[in-house]
Parts: C-alpha cells; structure tokens; sequence
C-alpha cells in the first residue's frame, strides 16, 4: 500500500512525472482561483511626500495596482501616483501628499 503523502499515480506514467504533473496542475488551479502571489500592503509615510515600495517580484516595467483599504487612503488616492523616474528592479517610489495621517493604507498588485 502506498504511503499517505506518496503522489497519486498517473496511469502509465512513472511516480516522479506524476507527481510534477499533479503539482503543475494545482498550481495552475490556484493561478485560476486567484492565488498569484503577486500583492501585499503598504502604507504611505506619514509627514513624506514619497514612499518605497519594496519587494524582489516588482520590475522596471511592473504595473502597480493600489487599493485603498482606509478613508484616508481613498481620499489619498486622487493625488498618489508613481513616476517613470521612480521605478527600479525591485521597488517603486510612490509620490503622495505630505501631511501626518498615518492609516492611508492600499493593498498593492504587482502586474508584469
């Protein structure tokens, strides 16, 4: 009897292939479910007209989606922007207004 953890067999198919195989596969259904790993949160600095956003998936020609999860955050949002000349591999530097609330909170998506 195999053992509880072994990959399910794929008939005809050597285990090792399977199991690839049926980890490709829910991988792509937790791709289809939303699962892509690409987001997060940040707030923006308080009393700062800018803010970095840092992480290892964001490219130079990334697109980053904010999401206001705050009041102020929405009110913010008409006025945060991200220049050409603030994109990096690896992080963007989002302009913003400079006053001291410090809940102006987004959730963010990393796009290419």
């Amino acid at each position: 009897m195999p053992h509880p953890t072994a990959p399910k067999q794929l008939l005809g198919v050597p285990a090792p292939v399977a199991g690839a195989m049926m980890r490709l596969a829910e991988l792509v259904n937790m791709i289809l479910r939303g699962g892509l790993n690409n987001s997060g949160t940040v707030t923006l600095t308080a009393n700062a007209a800018t803010t970095t956003l840092t992480d290892a998936r964001i490219g130079f020609d990334s697109a980053i989606v904010l999401n206001p999860t705050t009041a102020n955050a929405a009110t913010a949002l008409a006025t945060t922007y991200i220049l050409e000349t603030g994109r990096l591999n690896g992080s963007v530097v989002i302009t913003h207004a400079n006053n001291a609330q410090t809940d102006r909170t987004f959730r963010w998506a990393v796009m290419g």
